[in-house]
């Protein structure tokens, strides 16, 4: 079965760097469309950013030029490059994927999140 796992989580001060990475496997045909969420303290998940098999890729306004998604397709691994980070970053990162299985057409996969704390 399709697995999605974060990681590259952590506590940074404003204006510092995180590499977050999410990795899926399992019996994977194909991957289309991956993404980042978040979901800051008492808010709702919102989309931080996505990329396609071919790579195109769409951002939330305020990820625009601070954040670069990118993907690994050999790996099945996504990545999100944080920099200049604001306290406002702070929230549970969750890594979305639309798979297709042997069992499943284009199914969507979520991870379980990893924890980013921005301080100021």
């Amino acid at each position: 079965q399709v697995q999605l796992v974060e990681s590259g989580g952590g506590l940074v001060q404003a204006g510092g760097s995180l590499r977050l990475s999410c990795a899926a496997s399992g019996s994977i045909f194909r991957i289309n469309t991956m993404g980042w969420y978040r979901q800051p303290p008492a808010k709702q998940r919102e989309l931080v950013a996505t990329i396609t098999s071919g790579g195109s890729t769409n951002y939330v306004d305020s990820a625009k030029g601070r954040f670069t998604i990118s993907r690994d397709n050999a790996k099945n691994t996504v990545y999100l490059q944080m920099n200049s980070l604001k306290p406002e970053d702070t929230a549970v990162y969750y890594c979305n994927a639309d798979i297709t299985t042997r069992d499943s057409y284009f199914m969507n996969y979520w991870g379980k999140g990893t924890l980013v704390t921005v301080s100021s």
